[in-house]
């Protein structure tokens, strides 16, 4: 059995959303939203993010 917690995303702390400084809420972009992070993913997003004028995420 895997231990879920070796796997958790850091970034999102596994709960798939990350949120700025004016608590606006967006999907984890590190995981893809799932909160788990398997050793091989890649970090990266896939593709290019769409923000708005005060650079927030626009999902």
């Amino acid at each position: 059995m895997v231990d879920r917690r070796e796997n958790t995303c850091k970034a999102c702390e596994g709960t798939g959303m990350l949120a700025d400084d004016e608590e606006w809420q967006y999907t984890c972009t590190v995981c893809g939203g799932d909160g788990i992070f398997h050793p091989g993913d890649r970090a990266e997003p896939s593709g290019l993010i769409n923000v708005d004028e005060n650079n927030r995420m626009l999902d």
